[in-house]
């Protein structure tokens, strides 16, 4: 056996020790935050305010005097370029972006280029473009949040919802009609549903305005957007009579901006990967359908507008939604401290406490919607609406709240867009938290 040196005596081991172990507890923290900080020790860095109890995360709606100047406080250290245009029209899912930043590798997938090279997918299904895998993780997501019936129904993929749309009106549209069938819903509706239904003036369907004064004789197609895009609200059919078909467009019916009250049993919904996780780049979305008929129609449109959807957003998509519902699954465990639509509800919550304590102290100058709680199953517990836009409403001498806020250099989107009165304006709540934290900043200098 070797023999110790004779300089060395049991205080160096001791020194010698603590250092290595140290050194040890170092590099755990480096790799951890290398890692990503959201399974690290920077977590309270990205969350920050975000991380309140449950209690806490409830009272969003009601400004306090304290809550107001804790508001006014982080305000005043936002540095606003006063020549800087504010663009909160477009509903652009940027304010995810933080959360996927910090998810690391978890979402990257690998394409090999000898890969999905097929326009083909699965030739034994309806949709035979559709990939099996997207189609697996679409299910699992629904049975996970519980807001959609996926049993007696055909999965179609489309390039977003809007493709989807499209689809639904050529498969729902009797072909060897007259005239065209009449599409309508409840103002105020959707901006782009009048513009996309008659964009191609086709002889198949036509844009007939506000379902709640339709009294027009035959077939119709009724579109109903629950939670409702701009206002919030979560939407029912207008029409009261038989012969029609209805589109119900469910992109914002997730547990961040509503509460889950039910697993929508519709015969045709609309979903997208845009507003549930926030990858609108992917221009995915999918539709469940129950009649195998408009499943086939909606299929044969997608094949003769694009042959098809890109089999390479399909594998991405599917990727991510396997890691929503894992941290759904996983939530409170080693792997997800928290779910995502635990993540995104907490700074939706933040961003609508924030509107709501501006417009408050804003001297009747606006108003805002008040939505009544229900019972969310997938949070648990009672939960007031926080949509994804807010309806923003000028006082009654402001004739044009849209050009009243661009003269403060705020772009939104104006009621008469929507078939609403022009004292409306409809505001993206999804955009950086930069840009929102500008806008606010603004809207609170308003007098």
């Amino acid at each position: 056996m070797a023999k110790i040196p004779g300089f060395f005596s049991l205080k160096h081991f001791l020194v010698l020790s603590l250092a290595l172990n140290v050194s040890l507890v170092m590099r755990v923290v480096f790799e951890n935050e290398k890692q990503g900080p959201v399974f690290g020790f920077c977590l309270s860095k990205l969350r920050g305010s975000l991380m309140a109890d449950d209690q806490a995360s409830q009272r969003t709606l009601q400004a306090t005097p304290s809550s107001w100047a804790k508001t006014q406080n982080s305000l005043a250290e936002v540095k606003d370029d006063l020549e800087r245009v504010v663009n909160l029209d477009h509903g652009d899912p940027t304010m995810y972006e933080h959360y996927w930043e910090n998810m690391g590798e978890r979402t990257t997938i690998v394409i090999r280029g000898w890969q999905s090279m097929s326009y083909f997918s699965d030739i034994k299904n309806i949709c035979w473009f559709l990939e099996p895998e997207l189609a697996k993780q679409v299910v699992r997501l629904h049975k996970v949040v519980r807001n959609a019936e996926t049993e007696g129904r055909h999965i179609v993929v489309g390039t977003g919802s809007s493709q989807l749309f499209l689809a639904a009106l050529f498969a729902l549209s009797p072909k060897e009609a007259t005239e065209p069938i009449s599409v309508v819903s409840a103002a105020p509706y959707y901006s782009s549903y009048p513009t996309m239904t008659d964009y191609q003036k086709s002889a198949l369907h036509k844009w007939a305005g506000d379902s709640r004064i339709f009294n027009q004789m035959g077939p119709y197609i009724e579109l109903v957007t629950s939670p409702n895009n701009p206002d919030g609200f979560i939407r029912h059919s207008c029409v009261n009579r038989s012969g029609g078909a209805i589109i119900h467009d469910l992109a914002y019916y997730w547990p961040q901006y509503t509460p889950m009250t039910f697993p929508a049993d519709n015969d045709l919904s609309l979903f997208t990967v845009s507003k549930s996780t926030g990858h609108a780049g992917m221009r995915i979305g999918w539709a469940l359908v129950k009649d195998p008929e408009v499943a086939k129609k909606m299929t044969k449109f997608i094949e003769l507008n694009t042959i098809g959807v890109s089999k390479d957003s399909q594998l991405r998509a599917a990727k991510v939604l396997e890691v929503v519902a894992d941290s759904c699954v996983q939530s409170g465990g080693s792997e997800f401290r928290e779910s995502f639509f635990e993540f995104s509800y907490r700074l939706m919550a933040e961003r609508w406490q924030q509107l709501r304590e501006t417009v408050n102290n804003s001297n009747g100058i606006f108003s805002l919607p008040e939505f009544s709680p229900a019972f969310c199953q997938f949070h648990g517990r009672d939960l007031e609406p926080q949509p994804a836009f807010a309806w923003l409403r000028c006082r009654d001498d402001i004739e044009d709240c849209e050009s009243y806020l661009r003269g403060f250099k705020i772009l939104t989107r104006g009621g008469k867009h929507f078939g609403a009165s022009t004292k409306y304006v409809r505001v993206s709540m999804l955009d950086r938290d930069e840009n929102f934290r500008v806008f606010l900043k603004r809207l609170s200098a308003i007098r």
